[in-house]
């Protein structure tokens, strides 16, 4: 039973001349490439990095918008749009690393400043300079 559209067509065969054999003829393949693409991995949205920074680093609202733009790259990752997500996601790493870099100068900067004033305050000492100057005219 021939269906219309599922027709095959068959490859041309010729009959071996008598005394020829199999192995004597040139053997001829067709080769069929297949490309299997490798499921990529989804992408990163870093959503718990920027939470720790909107919570514990939210310098100048980077931690906040990090927060968001890693919302969106989820949103984005969930529908299906790998390149959104990409965007998405490299744009709210980036907010992270500037508020990480930010975070760490501003410590740096505290500390050196306490370490000044205490430093100074130390070297002050209320006792000695009452006592050199509060003894004129005895003895």
């Amino acid at each position: 039973m021939k269906s219309l559209g599922m027709e095959q067509t068959l490859p041309p065969y010729e009959v071996l001349p008598t005394g020829m054999n199999m192995d004597e003829l040139p053997r001829t393949t067709t080769t069929t490439a297949v490309t299997v693409e490798e499921e990529q991995p989804p992408p990163r949205d870093h959503l718990v990095w920027s939470l720790f920074t909107t919570l514990y680093g939210n310098i100048c609202c980077l931690g906040f918008l990090a927060f968001f733009f890693s919302v969106k790259s989820r949103d984005r990752k969930v529908l299906g749009d790998r390149s959104g997500a990409l965007s998405y996601g490299s744009t709210a790493k980036c907010l992270n690393i500037t508020a990480l870099v930010l975070n760490i100068t501003a410590v740096v900067i505290v500390i050196i400043v306490l370490a000044v004033v205490f430093s100074a305050a130390s070297r002050y000492n209320p006792n000695s300079y009452s006592d050199n100057y509060g003894n004129y005219g005895r003895g």
